[in-house]
């Protein structure tokens, strides 16, 4: 494979489909509307509120309006802004914006995607929000600090041992898609422990936010594409803050470019599954009858849900996660799949009303650990907690 048909996948704006313009394929694939959009609010006006551990902030106004928006910005300083993290104006931002993914695109994307902002979007004059940080924690200045530990500005380098096929899917799932950003471990600065496939920690699962993204690694593809352009695939489906992700991005993406990430992602050798708990033989009894009483209708005696409407439960990531905290929140607050332009939104009710957290904690020991299932117990302590994240 030669290094000059490579580096021709890695323009993102290659693979435009529909009728977008190029830069608006590359704001599809980025996710902009998901985190620029607040309820409520203007497309891409900014708002949006981000819980941290040191308070929360608000994703800025990205329109071309001059004043409040990103109107006043050169090529330059954008690509600063969205490759080094440093606004216009000089300041750092958060690592909770993605530039250490977004470093990682073409030059040619990166210009499409300030044209697009620039004269497709429509300016709002609405003003960015401070964040609630409280000083000295609001200081900017460590984050330079931060990024001098943590950040590379560097392009996506395509590996000459893989196909064109595959290195276009790391291109999309480290750079643009910043996959990593929601389902890579965090280390203690809250950086990502890993940016690519180098590490066995790489999109090995996380938690955040309230919720657990599972592992990616050796994902089958056709799973992959279907559950990025559907939202659900023949035995599973997308759910918590996913589903987002599928409505405002992901079935926007080409077929190519899905396959391509399917093939990136299957290719990464899958995270050891967890060895069962002895703890869980005690509570299997108890949750096979809430089974039988309250999931089985939909989900079938053995677990296997119906093709493409109710997910399969034997052999399901999520729910055998070494972390339950999704699988918890679905079973307790109930689920639903995304809204897509081809398909209707699919829900599941929740069962926290009427299930205490022995009975939660017992029914999912039993789902965790039955049709060859193996994961570690689950406790009352992480179903009540779990519960509280709806309080």
């Amino acid at each position: 494979m030669k290094y000059s048909l490579l580096a021709m996948v890695l323009m993102l704006s290659s693979g435009t489909a529909g009728a977008m313009s190029p830069g608006e394929y590359v704001a599809r694939a980025a996710d902009c509307t998901a985190c620029h959009t607040a309820p409520g609010g203007g497309a891409l006006a900014g708002g949006l509120r981000f819980p941290t551990p040191i308070g929360d902030i608000y994703s800025t106004n990205i329109t071309p309006d001059k004043h409040q928006g990103i109107g006043s910005y050169t090529f330059a300083e954008f690509d600063r802004a969205m490759r080094q993290g440093i606004a216009r104006d000089g300041h750092h931002l958060y690592p909770a914006m993605p530039y250490t993914a977004y470093a990682k695109m073409s030059d040619k994307d990166m210009q499409a995607l300030y044209d697009y902002l620039m004269h497709e979007v429509p300016a709002s004059d609405r003003p960015d929000r401070d964040s609630d940080i409280v000083w000295p924690l609001s200081m900017r200045w460590p984050l330079g600090i931060w990024n001098t530990l943590f950040h590379e500005d560097r392009r996506y380098q395509p590996d000459t041992q893989q196909s064109e096929e595959w290195n276009r899917g790391a291109y999309l799932v480290q750079g643009a898609g910043h996959c990593g950003s929601c389902h890579t471990p965090r280390g203690w600065a809250m950086q990502e422990q890993a940016l690519d496939q180098s590490s066995s920690t790489y999109l090995s699962g996380a938690e955040l936010d309230g919720w657990y993204a599972p592992s990616l690694r050796g994902m089958p593809q056709k799973d992959v594409v279907a559950l990025l352009k559907h939202g659900r695939s023949e035995r599973a489906a997308v759910s918590g803050p996913m589903a987002e992700v599928v409505t405002h991005s992901t079935q926007y993406l080409s077929d190519a470019d899905l396959n391509s990430i399917g093939t990136y992602l299957r290719s990464l050798p899958p995270v050891t599954a967890p060895a069962t708990d002895s703890a869980v033989a005690a509570s299997t009894a108890a949750g096979a009858k809430t089974y039988a009483m309250y999931c089985s209708t939909c989900h079938g005696s053995e677990g296997k849900g119906s093709a493409n409407v109710i997910p399969a439960l034997d052999g399901n990531a999520t729910l055998t996660a070494d972390n339950p905290l999704t699988a918890l929140r679905v079973v307790l607050d109930g689920a639903k799949t995304p809204v897509t332009e081809q398909d209707m939104a699919l829900a599941m009710p929740g069962y926290g009303w009427t299930l205490n957290d022995g009975q939660i904690k017992d029914l999912m020991n039993y789902l965790r650990n039955s049709w060859g299932n193996q994961a570690p117990a689950v406790s009352t302590k992480q179903v009540a907690e779990a519960r509280k994240l709806k309080e």
